[in-house]
């Protein structure tokens, strides 16, 4: 896409929903990080179900600390991968303590740091809990990007380095959030609901989708 093709696409998507936001539950940067590295591998919806009860009694590293391992699995034990989560979890709690005074770095390196927080991750927390223009590449963000032509790439970084150069103001903030919720309600994995798509004509999907009843006919 040239220059104008991009901020008439996200033009679009930003009049389509406004204020986008993650759809992760959570009340502080902690619990953020928290339910990102939760979130790995497993759905939104799933997450929360698990946090809802866990976030009520755990809201600091050192509650996460004290409330232990075996009982962490308790309450995420319907997530995939649980044993590792609930190991990195309790792991990335005690640094938190021990590097920095149980609160979470406004710093990307330093969340990278953190036992089980990826790049991904540590992205979504930066642009969520501290306003910065970070685009978090999932797997979502890295179908729209290679799909519609916005951001090609072989890899998540490759996309995340061409997201960050070619997205201008104001979009940059929201900018992966749109992206994300695009990906999981439209252009869907299997069948990208191309028919109701309010960037179709800019897309260099094809051929594309049409409506069910066309389909059908």
């Amino acid at each position: 896409m040239n220059k104008a093709q991009v901020v008439e696409f996200f033009s679009r998507l930003a009049a389509d929903n406004p204020h986008p936001e993650t759809e992760l539950e959570y009340g502080n940067p902690y619990q953020l990080v928290v339910a990102v590295a939760l979130s790995a591998q497993a759905t939104d919806i799933g997450v929360n179900k698990a946090t809802r009860r866990l976030f009520e009694e755990v809201k600091t590293p050192a509650q996460m600390v004290a409330l232990g391992e075996a009982k962490l699995k308790q309450h995420i034990k319907t997530i995939g991968l649980f044993n590792t989560k609930a190991k990195n979890v309790i792991a990335l709690s005690e640094q938190l303590i021990a590097d920095h005074g149980g609160e979470v770095p406004a710093d990307r390196d330093a969340l990278e740091k953190l036992p089980g927080v990826g790049r991904k991750t540590a992205n979504v927390v930066m642009n969520v809990a501290f306003g910065a223009e970070t685009f978090a590449v999932d797997t979502h963000i890295f179908r729209v990007g290679n799909r519609t032509g916005l951001a090609r790439g072989k890899t998540p970084l490759a996309v995340e380095l061409k997201l960050d150069k070619i997205v201008p103001q104001p979009f940059r903030l929201h900018a992966h959030h749109w992206l994300i919720l695009h990906g999981r309600y439209v252009c869907k994995a299997r069948t990208p609901e191309c028919w109701r798509c309010v960037v179709c004509d800019l897309c260099a999907f094809k051929p594309k989708t049409p409506a069910p009843r066309q389909r059908g006919a």
